[in-house]
């Protein structure tokens, strides 16, 4: 029965990855507006691929590492190619060099994810979230295009796709999403997807940039309050997390 239970969340990976292809075909045919809500459908699915593995009790150590393989295709690569397809491929090979950086960042920040989500319990996350940096992309491309028809000012996309490679490898904290209405910072989490949404329904290329900016943002200003205040916290969550690491590269359970 517990086989079983993981077709369910299963089926929701498995929509996760079709997006994300049906994404790199819209790029390819030049449909850019298809190929944003194509990956955007993607962290739906995303999400409700763990709510339901949670809900099931469905979840296994080959969902983790089905999931992180459809993560990469959709918000690793697909972000990838929008960008070079329709503004980076401008900048010659120098383009496709960015575009794989930010799919090679996107990998390596999902391999440190399964390891340490295979050690135990995690609080928040470690780096920028890969669909947090897809988000970013794809939201500043349906942005600029609702306001001028076409990807603007490519330097601020240059810039914005290195930044987000970077944060996805390092160890900027993130707030995860709220699980109680207990303390403070949960509710703060609860106001503010309450504001996403609602924003979202009423202009879905106008308000998503924005608010995906403030959650980038909101890390490196955390990081930087921890650095002038003192580094206790910093130094205790990139030990917490190098732990982690370390349990699960040495646990025999973990061996191919």
């Amino acid at each position: 029965m517990r086989n079983f239970r993981g077709i369910f969340p299963g089926m929701f990976t498995m929509g996760n990855l079709f997006c994300g292809f049906l994404a790199i075909l819209s790029c390819m045919d030049g449909e850019v507006e298809h190929a944003c809500r194509f990956i955007l459908l993607g962290f739906f699915l995303d999400g409700l691929d763990g709510l339901v593995a949670r809900v099931s009790h469905g979840a296994t150590r080959f969902g983790v590492e089905l999931d992180s393989l459809a993560d990469l295709v959709t918000f690793g690569l697909a972000p990838a190619i929008l960008v070079y397809s329709f503004k980076l491929k401008l900048l010659g090979r120098w383009g496709w060099v960015l575009g794989f950086v930010f799919v090679m960042c996107g990998a390596f920040r999902l391999a440190r994810y399964n390891l340490t989500t295979k050690s135990g319990p995690r609080r928040g996350f470690e780096g920028l979230p890969i669909p947090a940096a897809a988000s970013l992309v794809v939201s500043y491309t349906m942005f600029s295009y609702d306001l001028w028809d076409q990807l603007r000012f490519v330097k601020f996309l240059v810039v914005m796709v290195i930044v987000s490679s970077g944060l996805m490898v390092s160890s900027v904290p993130y707030e995860d999403k709220p699980t109680s209405w207990r303390t403070i910072r949960d509710r703060i989490k609860f106001v503010y997807l309450f504001v996403g949404v609602l924003a979202i329904i009423i202009d879905l290329p106008k308000t998503l940039f924005p608010l995906v900016v403030v959650y980038v943002l909101s890390g490196v200003v955390r990081e930087v309050f921890d650095l002038v205040h003192g580094n206790n916290g910093r130094s205790e969550r990139r030990t917490g997390a190098s732990s982690t690491i370390d349990r699960a590269a040495t646990d025999p359970q973990n061996s191919p």
